[in-house]
């Protein structure tokens, strides 16, 4: 039987649409306007074209969109002058510094300048710490995306085993720490991982974030299991040009595995859809009020 597709482009649609509606209920209850502002330093090609479609988005969804284009030598003084000014804006509740910057700055010292609490990219160290501990904090939009997925698909993850491969910063790391909030039993594999294959066929639910193409094939996956690839991989295609592919052998899992994502329209569109979810977020707790139910971790 083959799995059930997990389409990423139409749940994030539904989550763009709850966004919507909640933005609207708090411009027209309290007057106020969830703001994001995204700061480019140079011309990276896939930046500016990712920065267009959250700016996009965000009008989209009737929220203020702030965009901040600097030039490749703008310093890192200026840089950080720049979240300090957005630091204190009263109108701006979220703020992402799009990476890569350029090497003369320091994008570590970029990121843990912006307010822990408008840092909706959920890097700050503090929101890391938070995370970590179980607490209230900004998540990261790729996993929270995946946990959204999985709440949905499945309603409790209690009790369940997940296994995450990889043990990044941005996914790895964070997700692992989701689904322990949800109660589930996780375990963090990567390259060094003895015996992968076994480690991986032992779980209910497998997040793949290696950047690895087509790494994940059935035979390392139980019957049934829940399969989130996070991976996109561009290689070449017979006969010229390229395709994007996952971690995850699509055409072979799916034959296994009792639901996947698929790769594009899989977990893809989900993180624009949260990084809207989390400027709503931050402009609730901000001023108070009640987060948007079901668009949280």
């Amino acid at each position: 039987m083959a799995a059930k597709l997990i389409d990423g482009k139409a749940f994030a649609a539904s989550v763009r649409e709850r966004v919507g509606e909640h933005v609207s209920r708090l411009v027209k209850e309290h007057g106020i306007q969830p703001g994001l502002a995204v700061v480019l330093v140079g011309e990276n090609p896939a930046s500016e074209v990712y920065v267009r479609s959250k700016g996009k988005a965000t009008k989209e969804a009737g929220m203020k969109s702030v965009e901040h284009k600097l030039d490749e030598k703008t310093s890192e003084a200026d840089l950080l002058s720049l979240i300090d000014e957005l630091n204190r804006d009263e109108t701006i509740h979220g703020i992402l510094v799009q990476l890569p910057v350029p090497d003369h700055i320091d994008a570590e010292k970029v990121l843990a300048a912006i307010d822990p609490a408008k840092d909706v990219d959920g890097f700050h160290i503090s929101n890391v710490g938070l995370l970590g501990t179980g607490q209230k904090s900004m998540v990261p939009c790729t996993p929270l995306g995946c946990l959204m997925m999985l709440r949905d698909h499945h309603g409790s993850l209690s009790g369940m085993e997940a296994v995450v491969i990889g043990r990044s910063n941005i996914v790895g790391k964070p997700m692992a720490q989701l689904l322990l909030k949800d109660s589930c039993t996780v375990t963090i594999a990567h390259s060094r991982t003895k015996d992968l294959p076994g480690v991986v066929r032992r779980a209910d639910i497998v997040v793949a974030a290696v950047g690895r193409p087509n790494m994940v094939t059935a035979d390392w996956i139980k019957p049934g299991t829940t399969v989130i690839d996070v991976g996109i991989n561009r290689i070449e295609k017979e006969g010229g040009g390229t395709r994007l592919v996952g971690d995850v052998d699509f055409d072979d899992v799916s034959k296994v595995a009792g639901a996947i994502t698929p790769v594009p329209g899989g977990v893809g569109p989900m993180t624009i859809a949260c990084l809207l979810a989390n400027t709503v977020t931050a402009c609730c707790r901000a001023n108070g009020l009640a987060e948007p139910e079901g668009l949280t971790a």
